[in-house]
């Protein structure tokens, strides 16, 4: 039913014949880029846009036009690897360079659509646009970023290959580390009002061994979907290897000059954090359809999705894997220069492969219909917020419920199981101690037992794996790290976490598993964070990068977990040293 909808939707937003855009792909640079210059220079001289940047995937003309807004007025200002960085990001983008910045502007969200014609081909003017003395064979990279980049009156289209090859040593370990991810990404637009993102990616994994426990103990892999995990590689000490194929696309449009539609399959982040509480890349792609609605100081994101009610191995890889399916909103609010608030909401729900309809409504609150067909369903409501200090720091936090009822919680206090709440809270800090592109972050998660799991199969989960943070439930998590930019090509970064957990053993079940059913719970009262089998993780990475040309990296990375349980058959050390590169594609974390 979903699918029926979706392909109308897409055929409809087809007619439209308006344009929003690629959206930058998540864990690219540039979002990070454009969060650090947020925090350093505010918002301060030019209007505000009501787009909310934290919620990724981005449009590339939004930050675009944010980024030539900084330029222009501190561009004089910036060092030598912020200018690096910022050209950087140009070249990333460069068929919007032709969009005005947002200092001249009363209207910082109107459509592009409706600034200008061919901007594409307009860009070509502008000094930021730089091209290639000598392109290879007179075709190929006539710009730094692209292997391939054309510009014609209503048509561009913009071709790179993608490479992500990692080998290392494994401590103590049956095999050897092996990362080998091939592929290709297209972005085109059309018309000027139709725009599309297409990318197809082959992976061979060679996983350390806590990824391969929690393939073996879960039947998924974060970032996959459907996976083969008996290929070998002797040559390289490869013992056992997961392959997969990925792929991810989408198709834009604006409907009017302030509403946006986009029709795609892949994944979303909700949040200024290294973790998020509402919805993460952790697991698998899905088939989505998002709105967006962007005016004066709203931004307010529907998104509609169909999801994998399980695990690869909950029927036969030949067979249609059963399908579940959410329906999330999000507002977010620009309070003045420095406040931000976001309100978000989320239901999952079962129905035999077909849709509540009742959700399709955009501006209703969910908790209402689930109310009215009965209360089958699985609704999270959250709250986050950011205020951004005149010292170049910026404080953050979420909170979402699940399920609570206000005696229990405020007033008995006795750990009833479905006070189920989670909440983040952090400070980042640009340019720490005077030193330029030193940032710092610091972060703490902490999610009761329970939360985001439900008594039938609307578990906040796809694939079986968690939607929001990779550990799912009843745990607490700090992390620190640093990103520090000594020259323009050299990156270094670093993350320290310190997780505590409980775990379930046998049958016993204390709610840190998702796909567990809450009414197997083994107690109603007395539910505290980290009951069960508790253990301490501690998750060292290192990374150093050296970027040979645009997009092009070498990297080297130490990784370090140490996870001590008081079960010492659970106790599990994993140290990996690797070296590597990675071409036009960001890097996830694998850190739970």
């Amino acid at each position: 039913m979903l699918r029926v909808i979706l392909l109308l939707a897409g055929v409809s937003v087809c007619t439209l014949l308006y344009s929003q855009g690629a959206p930058l792909p998540l864990n690219e640079e540039g979002y990070d880029f454009l969060r650090r210059l947020s925090i350093k220079y505010g918002f301060t001289g030019f209007t505000a846009p009501a787009a909310d940047l934290n919620l990724r995937p981005a449009s590339r003309g939004d930050l675009v036009r944010l980024a030539k807004t900084y330029d222009e007025l501190y561009g004089a200002e910036m060092s030598t690897v912020e200018r690096y960085r910022l050209q950087r990001f140009y070249d990333d983008n460069n068929e919007w360079l032709s969009l005005p910045s947002l200092v001249t502007t009363d209207d910082a969200d109107r459509a592009p659509f409706y600034i200008g014609d061919d901007f594409a081909l307009e860009s070509e003017a502008s000094p930021l646009y730089l091209t290639a003395r000598r392109p290879l064979f007179n075709t190929f990279y006539e710009t730094p970023a692209y292997l391939l980049s054309y510009n014609r009156k209503d048509f561009y289209l913009r071709l790179n290959p993608v490479l992500d090859v990692r080998y290392g040593q494994l401590q103590d370990d049956e095999q050897a580390y092996l990362y080998n991810k091939r592929g290709v990404r297209l972005r085109a637009g059309f018309d000027d009002r139709i725009f599309l993102h297409f990318e197809i990616l082959d992976t061979q994994f060679g996983a350390p061994n806590y990824i391969r426990n929690y393939f073996r103990s879960v039947g998924s892999l974060p970032g996959a979907g459907l996976v083969k995990d008996e290929l070998t590689i002797a040559a390289f000490n490869i013992e056992r290897q997961y392959d997969f194929l990925n792929g991810a696309g989408y198709l834009s449009a604006d409907i009017t000059r302030h509403v946006g539609v986009r029709l795609g399959y892949g994944q979303h982040f909700i949040g200024n954090g290294e973790r998020s509480l509402f919805l993460s890349d952790f697991s698998n792609n899905y088939p989505f359809l998002e709105i967006n609605w962007r005016i004066w100081k709203l931004h307010y994101r529907n998104l509609f999705a169909e999801l994998i009610s399980g695990p690869q191995g909950v029927t036969n890889t030949a067979a249609t894997l059963p399908k579940k399916f959410m329906a999330a909103h999000h507002l977010s609010i620009n309070i003045g220069k420095r406040l931000f608030v976001g309100l978000f909401e989320a239901v999952v729900l079962n129905r035999e492969n077909s849709f509540e309809l009742a959700y399709l409504n955009p501006i209703i609150l969910y908790r209402t219909v689930e109310g009215s067909v009965g209360s089958p369903d699985n609704v999270v409501i959250g709250l986050t917020s950011s205020y951004r200090f005149p010292f170049r720091t910026e404080v953050y936090g979420q909170f979402i419920l699940d399920e609570f009822v206000f005696d229990e919680l405020f007033i008995k206090r006795e750990g009833w199981w479905a006070n189920k709440w989670a909440y983040q809270i952090g400070v980042r800090h640009v340019d720490a101690f005077g030193i330029d592109q030193l940032d710092l972050v610091a972060e703490r998660n902490v999610a009761r037992p329970y939360i985001f799991s439900h008594d039938g199969l609307s578990s906040y989960t796809h694939f079986a794996m968690p939607l929001a943070h990779p550990l799912g439930a009843n745990f607490t998590e700090n992390l620190v790290g640093f990103d520090y930019r000594p020259l323009p090509r050299l990156h270094l970064d670093g993350r320290l976490y310190l997780i505590e957990q409980g775990e379930g053993i046998d049958s016993t079940v204390v709610g840190e598993n998702l796909n567990q059913s809450s009414d197997l719970r083994q107690m109603t009262y007395g539910n505290e964070i980290g009951q069960g089998i508790g253990y301490t993780n501690t998750v060292i990475q290192l990374r150093a990068g050296y970027e040979v040309r645009p997009n092009l990296w070498v990297e080297a990375e130490y990784f370090s977990r140490s996870k001590d349980s008081e079960l010492d058959v659970r106790d599990l050390e994993t140290t990996l040293i690797n070296v590597g590169v990675r071409w036009n594609v960001g890097r996830r974390r694998e850190a739970f």
